[in-house]
Formats: structure tokens, sequence, C-alpha cells
């Protein structure tokens, strides 16, 4: 009967050990996870500016020509 209950008391630890394992692993995993998107926010950030930026001074350079080309039809 005492085998029975140590056995029985083994078990349960065995199977709380295995669900807090569990449950520390998810935690690492979620956390790793945020870590991951917090790394890529920076790089991404830097180049959304850089194309917002080279977008501009495309719009920029094309409005310059049209304005270039207009003044110079006028002068005509």
């Amino acid at each position: 009967m005492a085998n029975e209950t140590n056995d029985l008391a083994g078990a349960i630890n065995g199977l709380i050990d295995t669900i807090g394992k569990l449950g520390q692993q998810q935690i690492e995993m979620l956390n790793s996870g945020i870590k991951t998107a917090s790394d890529m926010v920076g790089p991404l950030g830097k180049t959304s500016t850089d194309l917002a930026g080279n977008l501009i001074n495309t719009v920029n350079q094309v409005l310059q020509n049209v304005s270039s080309t207009i003044s110079g039809n006028a002068s005509k």
C-alpha cells in the first residue's frame, strides 16, 4: 500500500514538473517572439523613412522637370 502511495505521489510530482516546464517554455517562446519583433521594428522604421524620403525626392524632381518644361514652353 505504501508503494502505491509513493508511486502516485511520484506520478503527480512528475506531472506537475512537466506542466511547469511546458509553461516555462511557452513563456520563453513568447519572450523570444517579442524580442524578435522589437528587433525588427528599428530596421523597418529606418527603411520606411528612407523610402519616404526617396519618394519625396522623386516627386520633387518630377515637379521641377514639369516646371522647367512649362517655363521653357512659355518663353518660346
